[in-house]
């Protein structure tokens, strides 16, 4: 077998220099995201030594996540998708600049942290939709999965760097530089997408407010392979999601340093990063639902180990099968919804897909804080788990399309 078939797909940058220049910008971003994501989660543990508020920050993050989410896919599904991705931009990056300013300061409570996450919650909820077409437009349909794999291993990338490079930064810097220059990463986020043409819906446009939004839903209730594809993803996160646990975790196992609680993330990353590096035979196959299911029945099989593990580097070993086994659920999942969906409803159910796999582990990270609250973390680590496994089994069972790879009536 060929290396070059085995290796994640780079004809997308060779054929499209939009593309590229769109990809540079969104790595950036996603750079100082990450390191926003361990400096959040590090100062809430610093002020509240509380699973339950460590898990409240994902709750932050996921209802603006549902509630903007939705009827932002209609809004994108009947305007210029470039110009609402920018706007979107713009508003990220100054939530970004108010957290880097309180966090010079030091003056806002908790609550205040996170009605700032909230906020930049909701900018995303706006964007992530709006940007979910750009890749089926620029590309040709031969080339998607190849340009979602990019997009998925530049992500992972920085999964894999932004979580480091944010604990040492915490260590050298302190919670403000990290969180200004994740307000600086959106400058060349702005910059990808500025050169993009103008992106209007191909068909027949959104109807405004809660039609359009019905309209996506009974398209997602209707096609049982899109929608397997979401329950299957809901079940992984929902149910098995770890992350609100790792400062607990990092406590127990590494004295609570900032540097270390860097590698849980970095560890996801590394697994994610391997398998989506050699996606280039998966990303080829024309069965992407059995992928999926594999994927996510793996993740769960990983989660539930690693709650049962007393070694610490065995348990960074198994979240490294775990970010793999992501990695190709994820890729598997977006490759469905992206070639399945037509463009002029792509804005709506984007925005669903986003909703499931951003709110979807944040949602999960609320279950795992509190069920490790009420009685440990070995314990929601591994209820989650093995719920997860029995949650996929049932979706492949009931859905043999996706199992199959068959077009539903």
């Amino acid at each position: 077998m060929s290396l070059a078939r085995v290796l994640v797909d780079v004809r997308p940058l060779r054929t499209s220099p939009v593309f590229r220049r769109l990809l540079i910008g969104r790595t950036a971003s996603i750079l100082g995201s990450f390191m926003t994501v361990v400096t959040v989660m590090f100062q809430v543990w610093d002020m509240t030594h509380s699973a339950v508020w460590s898990g409240a920050v994902g709750l932050a993050q996921a209802v603006p996540l549902v509630v903007v989410g939705l009827f932002a896919g209609s809004w994108v599904d009947r305007g210029d998708r470039r110009r609402i991705f920018l706007v979107a931009t713009i508003g990220q990056a100054v939530c970004s600049l108010l957290l880097a300013v309180q966090g010079f300061t030091g003056n806002v409570p908790v609550i205040g942290i996170l009605a700032l996450v909230a906020a930049g919650s909701s900018f995303s909820a706006v964007g992530g939709p709006a940007a979910g077409v750009f890749v089926p437009r620029l590309l040709p349909k031969d080339q998607v999965a190849a340009g979602l794999a990019l997009n998925q291993v530049t992500a992972q990338s920085m999964m894999l760097i932004g979580p480091a490079l944010g604990g040492l930064f915490l260590g050298w810097f302190g919670i403000g530089v990290c969180y200004l220059i994740d307000a600086l990463s959106f400058g060349l986020a702005f910059y990808g997408a500025f050169g993009l043409p103008a992106l209007p819906p191909e068909g027949e446009p959104s109807r405004p407010g809660l039609h359009g939004v019905l309209d996506g839903l009974r398209f997602l209730g209707g096609h049982r392979v899109v929608r397997g594809a979401l329950i299957t993803d809901l079940a992984a996160t929902v149910l098995a999601m770890p992350m609100s646990l790792f400062p607990l975790v990092n406590e127990e196992r590494f004295g609570g340093n900032p540097r270390t609680l860097g590698l849980f993330l970095s560890a996801f990353a590394l697994g994610g990063v391997t398998a989506t590096a050699f996606s280039g035979r998966l990303t080829r196959l024309a069965r992407p639902g059995a992928v999926m299911l594999c994927g996510a029945g793996i993740w769960g099989v990983a989660v539930t180990l690693f709650g049962l593990t007393t070694s610490a580097w065995a348990g960074l070993g198994l979240l490294v099968v775990a970010g793999a086994a992501d990695s190709v659920s994820v890729l598997s999942r977006t490759t469905i919804v992206q070639t399945r969906t037509p463009d002029a409803l792509l804005g709506r159910v984007t925005a669903a897909e986003l909703i499931v796999g951003q709110a979807g582990p944040h949602l999960g990270n609320v279950r795992g804080g509190v069920v490790a609250g009420w009685t440990s973390g070995a314990t929601a680590l591994v209820t989650g788990g093995l719920l997860c496994v029995l949650a996929v089994a049932y979706v492949a069972s009931s859905t043999p399309e996706l199992r199959n790879g068959t077009t539903p009536e």
